[in-house]
């Protein structure tokens, strides 16, 4: 992530089509979504139509906008710093850095900004970025973009792009935890349901299956919103996540062993956390009477 894109003289295409000077893989993004225009010394960006528009700063642009040193970007999912370099040289010009997230809007921006481009807020936080500055998992802002755009492309009826993302955000789950690294169990739960909610859209239960094994790899709950999705699955798939559901209920009986792996707990936003254990024990009976209404169904 972080990477560089040089603007030469003339006009630079950003879109989702192999035919732009820069592509991006996001279902957000339109085809051909926006245009840099390079000429003598100054730099602009206009929308060419895009469905969901350009941001400059936080700001929905309607016409042509000329571009100054660390004005942020934002096109679809993807944050841009645009950057004057010194052509001749003579002063040095970094080009990347590395970022931090506002503390109040959680919008990611560079380290040496004194205030959020996007809200002006200057309290900061040195936690998760792209470049993995962060205490906790390394690409975790990356997996959370991924997810939302994961959310959006279903809700668009976009199933090809979906299962593109969805393919993408459980590999880096899967690298993470072979790494021996954490994650946070918020993102567990998160690409969870909509894993769920992939099989749904593409009547495909390995992704609904997926969602509970990780559950069961990293010894959490799935929230009751993973657990009621679950129980939509036609019943011609539930032999497949009866078999998932059997394995997560062999885990749970066995004592968790010490592991670098081990999450912290289940958030306090997650709707079965609310009194700790105890909704440990409600999910978990919710999980058995699923799995009886499976064995009922078939």
């Amino acid at each position: 992530m972080l990477q560089e894109f040089d603007l030469p003289p003339g006009s630079t295409i950003i879109g989702r089509s192999l035919d732009c000077h820069v592509t991006l893989e996001d279902p957000l993004v339109s085809r051909r979504h926006a245009r840099i225009v390079v000429d003598q010394n100054r730099a602009r960006i206009e929308d060419m139509g895009s469905r969901n528009g350009v941001r400059v700063n936080g700001a929905l642009i309607a016409d042509p906008v000329e571009l100054r040193n660390d004005d942020r970007i934002r096109i679809g999912t993807q944050d841009f710093v645009f950057c004057a370099v010194d052509p001749a040289g003579r002063a040095h010009s970094r080009t990347t850095g590395q970022l931090r997230l506002c503390a109040n809007c959680r919008q990611p921006y560079p380290r040496e900004v004194l205030a959020c481009p996007n809200c002006e807020a200057t309290e900061q936080t040195d936690e998760d970025t792209l470049t993995g500055a962060g205490r906790s998992a390394p690409n975790a802002w990356t997996l959370q973009l991924m997810i939302d755009s994961l959310e959006r492309a279903l809700k668009l009826g976009r199933t090809v792009d979906a299962e593109r993302i969805v393919r993408r955000a459980t590999t880096q789950v899967e690298e993470q935890l072979a790494a021996g690294g954490s994650l946070d169990t918020d993102s567990v739960s998160a690409l969870s349901l909509q894993a769920v909610a992939m099989t749904l859209a593409s009547d495909d239960p390995a992704w609904a299956v997926w969602a509970i094994d990780v559950h069961a790899r990293t010894r959490t709950m799935p929230p009751a919103s993973v657990i009621e999705r679950l129980s939509e699955v036609p019943s011609r798939h539930r032999p497949a996540l009866r078999g998932a559901l059997d394995d997560f209920m062999a885990r749970r009986e066995t004592p968790a062993e010490p592991s670098p792996r081990h999450l912290p707990g289940i958030s306090a936003t997650d709707p079965t956390a609310d009194a700790g254990p105890r909704a440990d024990d409600l999910a978990l009976s919710r999980l058995r009477q699923l799995r009886r209404d499976f064995d009922d169904a078939g």
